[in-house]
């Protein structure tokens, strides 16, 4: 592993998002670049947002939904902070808390750092190697950082890492951020720490617009100490959260919503199975695993044409080089249905043959 501190000036885009590779051109293009759960939000959801329109002349109440979180978790409503998607979470993570020595593990969302640049901190990278499949040794975090953020299981990289090595980062007198934005999507939820309100300094973050299809909506939470979410709060805008926002959290928390995000992890496991078997067939490419999200990460020669080519055919894939600890061979490709990921592993090998020749 290789620590090293970034200028604010670092080469990356951390404002380049999958959004990005699918905004409209012209192109009919099948998303691969968006970790957005196809076929969301479900109809029944669709109807609990529609029916909160009916409230928009009162100013939004989130109580209930607060209630809704806390109680999924088990920790009383005092340790919940609503936000307009872990987005959101992040700046006030910047602007609130104070980090004089934050440390930011890379590969990752690039959100938080430039969350921290954009509030004038400046972040040190630790940066985890492709050769140990990205793992994270939690010795290799400098002892001085007051602040630590890392997503489990982590975008790009799609590593989930054990909650024990995790919860070896947590230390007085320090931060210690767990984005887990995707963990709803890895059966049984094994390594969360979701609902761990007994160490101190933890803040756990995560969001309903992956599993949801909530991306447009903005809806995410934070779990913490009741003092850092004080803080947090304090930080936000008046009424952050909006009506509709409310209203699908709180739904999303009751127990038949769990069991359908139970059901589509499940799913969701088995199609990235069966993705991953396809892209072993390929010489040319290699990705990291075990995966644990609903997306992989793999690293081929000449991405950038591949990926190129890859649109041209009728699919939008992620670039990798805008991840800091990544490079111009990384792309990342999210998890899609049996049928859609056949139809992309034979413009695969054509977009892989046609660069080659």
């Amino acid at each position: 592993m290789r620590t090293r501190t970034d200028a604010p000036e670092a080469p990356h885009d951390l404002r380049h998002h999958g959004d990005a590779e699918v905004r409209d051109d012209g192109a009919e293009l099948t998303d691969l670049a968006v970790n957005v759960r196809p076929g969301t939000p479900p109809d029944w959801l669709r109807e609990r947002i529609a029916v909160s329109l009916t409230g928009l002349a009162g100013y939004p109440d989130g109580r209930a939904a607060r209630a809704a979180v806390a109680a999924r978790h088990g920790l009383p409503v005092e340790h919940v902070l609503l936000t307009a998607g872990v987005a959101e979470a992040f700046v006030l993570i910047a602007r609130a808390l104070g980090a004089r020595r934050p440390v930011v593990v890379h590969p990752q969302f690039t959100e938080p750092e430039a969350a921290l640049l954009g509030a004038g901190h400046t972040v040190r990278r630790l940066l985890l190697d492709a050769g140990d499949g990205f793992r994270l040794d939690p010795a290799a975090v400098p002892d001085d950082a007051d602040l630590v953020i890392v997503g489990n299981p982590t975008n790009p990289t799609s590593v989930l890492h054990p909650a024990g090595d995790l919860l070896r980062l947590a230390r007085p007198g320090r931060t210690l951020v767990v984005d887990e934005a995707f963990m709803d999507a890895v059966p049984g939820e094994p390594e969360a720490l979701a609902g761990r309100g007994d160490v101190p300094g933890l803040v756990v973050l995560r969001s309903l617009t992956k599993t949801w299809g909530l991306a447009g909506l903005r809806i995410g939470y934070v779990l913490a100490d009741p003092a850092t979410v004080a803080s947090l709060a304090a930080a936000q805008p008046l009424w952050p959260v909006s009506t509709p926002a409310l209203a699908a959290a709180e739904a999303c928390m009751a127990p038949a919503a769990l069991a359908e995000a139970a059901s589509a992890a499940r799913r969701t496991a088995a199609e990235r199975a069966h993705l991953l078997a396809g892209l072993a067939g390929f010489d040319a490419v290699r990705a990291v695993e075990p995966a644990a999200g609903p997306f992989v990460l793999v690293t081929t020669e000449s991405a950038a044409a591949v990926r190129e080519r890859l649109r041209e055919l009728g699919f939008a894939a992620r670039r990798g080089d805008t991840f800091p600890g990544l490079g111009p061979r990384w792309l990342r490709l999210a998890v899609r249905d049996r049928a859609t990921t056949d139809r992309f592993l034979r413009a695969l090998e054509q977009a892989l043959s046609e660069v080659r020749d």
